[in-house]
């Protein structure tokens, strides 16, 4: 199983797509609500060096932004 983090914010259409995508594929993952937890959202900067959500990290390897068959694709899912 993968360890997926999720960086988004409560207004972010693209974060709520890419949680709902996990969440049809009932995939786990935690998610960090970057508007209000401070220190996540630096944590989000250092491994991204920018402020856009969503910021998807899985096993360590970065994707910023939401794209449905990359997903797919590093997640295995056809």
């Amino acid at each position: 199983m993968k360890n997926i983090t999720i960086y988004s914010t409560p207004t972010c259409h693209y974060c709520h797509m890419a949680k709902d995508y996990f969440n049809a594929h009932g995939i786990k993952f935690t998610d960090y609500d970057v508007a209000t937890d401070l220190e996540k959202r630096k944590e989000m900067i250092d491994k991204t060096g920018q402020m856009g959500v969503p910021v998807i990290d899985i096993d360590g390897k970065i994707m910023v932004g939401f794209e449905e068959s990359r997903l797919a694709e590093e997640l295995g899912i056809k």
